[in-house]
C-alpha cells in the first residue's frame, strides 16, 4: 500500500503543471477565480497533493472546458 501512496510537494505540482509554486499555492487555497481548488493534505504549514488527486483534478477541469463551462 505504501508504494501507492504518492505525495507531491507544491514545487513538484508546479513542475508538472508548468507554472510557479506561488500560483499552485493560490490554486490549492482556492484563490484563483474560475478554477476549483486542488485537493491537498495539510501537514502543519506544508501542503501536499496526492498524485491521484492531481490527475483527477486535471481530468475534471479538462472535461469542464470541453463541455464549455467552468465551475
Amino acid at each position: 500500500m505504501i508504494s501507492d501512496f504518492d505525495l507531491l510537494s507544491l514545487a513538484d505540482v508546479a513542475k508538472l503543471l508548468h507554472c510557479s509554486k506561488a500560483h499552485v499555492g493560490k490554486v490549492v487555497s482556492g484563490l484563483v477565480r474560475g478554477c476549483p481548488a486542488i485537493p491537498c493534505v495539510p501537514l502543519g504549514r506544508r501542503k501536499l497533493v496526492r498524485r491521484e488527486s492531481l490527475v483527477r483534478w486535471i481530468e475534471e477541469n479538462e472535461n469542464s472546458v470541453k463541455i464549455g463551462h467552468r465551475q
